[in-house]
């Protein structure tokens, strides 16, 4: 651990450990989940403590602005125009807790056992950004804040957040900022803190094919129409080759190859494929040739088949042609792959592998970019000091197999680079039973933001 003798944040934050975690259990026993609208007024009650706990903090200026969903809280502390701003983001939504008799102790009655925190929303997001709220109170309530911070924590992050690139766009002037600041993503793995650089993108479609105008006997007509059912089966199955690479032409247009430099970060990585494949419990790992599979998850673009359906599915038998078959296809985007061109290829491709004996409809749904931050930017390197000073280690740098929208939306509306800083780890049970986070990393975590915010002053000598 970094000494605490010349940073004053990271006394205040030792000496407050105690009351901290106190206070984050409190925080945690507000069932703050934004899919269920008979939660509505818990998720408004999170907002109003989050709020009133930035004011506790040493924030000026804070409010709780209304969407047409859930609250946004917004707070801004600027210390001195002329340094650097960082904008800090986090969500205080979580999931719903089924299945419920599956937690050791009730989701919202947080319980310690071994130095972990178990409760919904211990490690997505709220005890993250309860970490990021600490880390500006303990300089707020020392020397000051030596970089100006504006928060940003919105409520609906875990229903697709809906509302917030319209919120974005709408307080711009508000929002402005040299960089951002989110801790939503893990650590490596336990001992292993990261700097998340790369995120991939999404896009997703539906398919409907359809033949007869019902259900029909398969006895008097089978042989005399074309199988909806099939026939989508039959395209499904053209998406790929048998080595798994996706066969829509333009596909992985614009998809940069690995520097042997990242190849090289990769493969020195703790990573255990049998430790991986024990979590996925399949019987063999399989993906794109010629890529290893942290490669394929962080870095290679996939095209995969989410759901389907057709015809009879109760139990015994029913002989019947299905008047329609459905699918959900996504595909996880790299950095420079154009999400809508994608679209528009995979759709050309259904519609040319679709014959004129059924009817076909594609439903065309999110299309966002993966991102990319450049590991020599200023903020970047900061992150990476503040792991080094913090854990006497140096910092893994990692990308991540999924999607943060908003890192694309400050990026394409507010114009400014993401630092991912997370400090959860990955096996802590985000959107299941028991899921918890590690004391020790909570108060890492809050360290290593507090000195990354001495860090970035600096920004822009």
């Amino acid at each position: 651990m970094a000494s605490t003798e010349s940073n004053p944040a990271l006394s205040y934050l030792k000496s407050h450990q105690q009351d901290y975690i106190k206070e984050l259990t409190e925080f945690l026993k507000i069932p703050s989940i934004s899919a269920l609208p008979s939660h509505r007024i818990d998720v408004r009650n999170a907002a109003e403590w989050l709020a009133q706990r930035l004011r506790q903090a040493g924030v000026s200026r804070v409010r709780v602005d209304d969407t047409p969903g859930h609250p946004i809280v917004f707070g801004e502390a600027i210390t001195d125009p002329a340094k650097p701003t960082v904008l800090v983001y986090g969500h205080y939504d979580v999931q719903p807790v089924d299945p419920l008799d599956q937690w050791t102790n009730p989701p919202f009655s947080p319980a310690i056992r071994d130095n972990i925190l178990y409760a919904r929303g211990a490690s997505d997001d709220k005890g993250q950004v309860y970490m990021q709220l600490i880390a500006a109170e303990a300089w707020l309530k020392t020397a000051g804040l030596p970089v100006n911070l504006k928060f940003l924590f919105e409520g609906e992050e875990e229903i697709g957040s809906t509302h917030l690139s319209q919120y974005i766009t709408a307080h711009q002037p508000d929002l402005t900022a040299d960089l951002a600041v989110i801790s939503d993503t893990p650590m490596f793995a336990a001992g292993v803190p990261a700097v998340c650089y790369g995120l991939r993108g999404l896009a997703a479609l539906e398919i409907e094919i359809s033949g007869p105008a019902q259900d029909l006997h398969s006895g008097v007509f089978g042989g005399s129409v074309a199988n909806p059912a099939q026939v989508l089966s039959t395209i499904l199955a053209a998406f790929h080759d048998d080595q798994g690479r996706v066969q829509v032409p333009g596909f992985y247009d614009g998809v940069d190859p690995l520097s042997e430099k990242e190849r090289q970060n990769f493969s020195s990585l703790p990573f255990d494929e049998q430790d991986f494949l024990q979590q996925t419990g399949s019987p063999k790992l399989f993906g794109e040739a010629g890529f290893s599979t942290l490669e394929r998850v962080w870095a290679r673009p996939t095209l995969e088949i989410n759901g389907m359906w057709s015809g009879f599915i109760g139990e015994g038998r029913k002989t019947i042609i299905p008047q329609k078959a459905n699918a959900k296809i996504s595909c996880r985007l790299v950095p420079h792959q154009n999400p809508a061109r994608v679209l528009d290829n995979v759709m050309q491709f259904i519609q040319e592998n679709c014959p004129d004996t059924v009817r076909l409809k594609i439903k065309r749904q999110e299309a966002d970019p993966g991102t990319l931050t450049p590991l020599d930017h200023f903020a970047t390197q900061a992150a990476v000091k503040a792991i080094e000073k913090i854990w006497r280690q140096p910092a893994a740098f990692i990308r991540m197999g999924g999607s943060i929208p908003v890192v694309v939306t400050f990026d394409q509306i507010l114009k400014i680079p993401t630092v991912l800083l997370g400090f959860a780890l990955p096996d802590e049970n985000f959107h299941a039973p028991n899921e918890h986070f590690h004391l020790e990393n909570f108060d890492k975590g809050s360290q290593t933001v507090a000195t990354l915010w001495s860090l970035l002053e600096n920004m822009d000598a």
